[in-house]
């Protein structure tokens, strides 16, 4: 199947990047469902998780010379590349609380990167949409960029009981260290 123009261009550029991050990027979208389905069974959770855990690395690593070689409007392109650093700071943070066994943040830092891979598939629904309404593609576009993942992410955080920040030590908790 052709790629649409302004992927294309980004292909010609960057063919093996290119190809990387759509590969490491799909396959992460597919995987993410299938670790969540498996949070209660240990022995598929972990070796998905950590599968998943190194496409959605390569995918957000991939994202940034992508975004840089894209075509697509300048807030676009700012949406693409900070959308891959939160992907890459959640799943990090992901790994770094289920490392110190801190189960319930692990699953809120997860379903916030969860979140905010789901961009990739409202960003699409969003201007195949605007596009059938004859709505302005770059304004949309733009736009869809950010809110595409910014708003799962935004809900997620929002009804999630436990924090993604760190706990911060008390000073009694300080001085016992």
């Amino acid at each position: 199947m052709p790629l649409p123009f302004n992927l294309h261009v980004v292909d010609e550029r960057l063919p093996g990047i290119f190809k990387l991050h759509m590969l490491a990027s799909g396959a992460a979208l597919v995987l993410i469902p299938l670790v969540i389905l498996a949070r209660n069974r240990r022995a598929w959770h972990r070796p998905l998780g950590r599968a998943t855990a190194v496409l959605v690395i390569v995918g957000a690593l991939t994202s940034f010379p992508v975004a840089y070689e894209s075509t697509s409007p300048f807030v676009a392109r700012l949406g693409f590349a900070a959308q891959g650093i939160t992907w890459l700071a959640l799943v990090i943070a992901g790994v770094a609380a289920i490392r110190r066994k801190e189960r319930a943040r692990h699953a809120t830092l997860m379903l916030a990167m969860a979140a905010v891979a789901s961009g990739a598939i409202w960003v699409r629904i969003t201007t195949a949409f605007a596009t059938s309404l004859d709505w302005p593609f770059n304004p949309v576009y733009s736009c869809a960029t950010w809110l595409g993942w910014l708003v799962p992410l935004a809900l997620v955080l929002a009804f999630s009981p436990v924090s993604i920040l760190p706990r911060r030590k008390t000073s009694r908790q300080a001085l016992a260290t």
